[in-house]
């Protein structure tokens, strides 16, 4: 499948014109940073090859509209040639309006599919979940993997960074007693698709400095629970420990890297 033309870099698209920085906006993340952030995860860990179609799952949020962009002006000038497309599930809460992430998309010359769903229903009317996080997640991952096979995929790209490693550590430790942090590359053997996470050295403050630089188009989200999740509570847990302990975020991210979780490549080698 032939890949769309790609903008010129010198083109970087209407919706991305700088705006003075304003004060008080935390981490100002500057566009070549990003692709040397992203381009430095994807070498360590070997996440792109050559020949490879990569579907980005994205959701409109400021996490995975910077990982599109990230990966579509990596494409211009990356040594192994890959293809791009895009992929939105939408929930079906009725609050999606892909205006602004189709245009987004056809700035980039990257090809978007969205494909509607009742997850929403079915997880929050249905089964009345309780805890709707996990249901949700494998639901919305099931309809990105065929998506993607449909796609004639080799690869998703999920919008994980720093601060959703440390995280998922933390949560692991306190709700389940184990040392687990998803691994950066994963390979499904009963699809044969690999997952990577390229925005896994990035920080949520530079991801959210650089979406406000950039004006990146991001979209509200229209989960019913947003906010009020164990993932909410161990952010805020998180954030209170790096202001009464600066530097412990990454410390504990130098412990997920180097810690020998199961699944990891080890020195950062796959």
């Amino acid at each position: 499948m032939a890949a769309p033309a790609v903008a010129p870099a010198a083109a970087v698209f209407p919706v991305l014109r700088k705006r003075k920085d304003q004060k008080g906006t935390g981490f100002v993340l500057k566009l070549q940073k990003l692709l040397s952030l992203t381009r430095q995860a994807v070498e360590r860990y070997e996440m792109i090859r050559e020949g490879d179609r990569i579907a980005v799952g994205v959701s409109g949020g400021k996490d995975s509209l910077t990982l599109l962009l990230a990966l579509a002006k990596l494409r211009e000038f990356y040594p192994k040639s890959f293809e791009l497309c895009a992929v939105c599930v939408d929930l079906g809460y009725g609050t999606l309006d892909d205006t602004c992430l189709r245009r987004f998309c056809r700035e980039l010359g990257t090809e978007l599919s969205v494909v509607h769903t009742q997850i929403g229903q079915i997880v929050m009317e249905e089964r009345k979940e309780k805890n709707p996080c996990a249901l949700c997640a494998k639901m919305r991952k099931g309809a990105l993997v065929k998506e993607a096979l449909g796609m004639e995929c080799s690869k998703i790209a999920y919008a994980h960074h720093k601060d959703d490693f440390v995280e998922t550590m933390l949560l692991s430790l306190i709700f389940q007693g184990q040392f687990y942090a998803f691994p950066p590359v994963t390979w499904f053997e009963d699809t044969r698709l690999t997952v990577v996470r390229p925005l896994m050295l990035v920080e949520e403050a530079q991801v959210r400095g650089f979406c406000r630089r950039y004006q990146i188009p991001v979209m509200k989200s229209g989960c019913p629970v947003d906010g009020k999740t164990k993932r909410a509570y161990v952010k805020e847990l998180l954030a209170q420990i790096q202001r009464a302990h600066p530097g412990a975020k990454e410390r504990m991210f130098h412990a997920i890297t180097e810690g020998n979780i199961p699944d990891w490549p080890k020195n950062g080698v796959l």
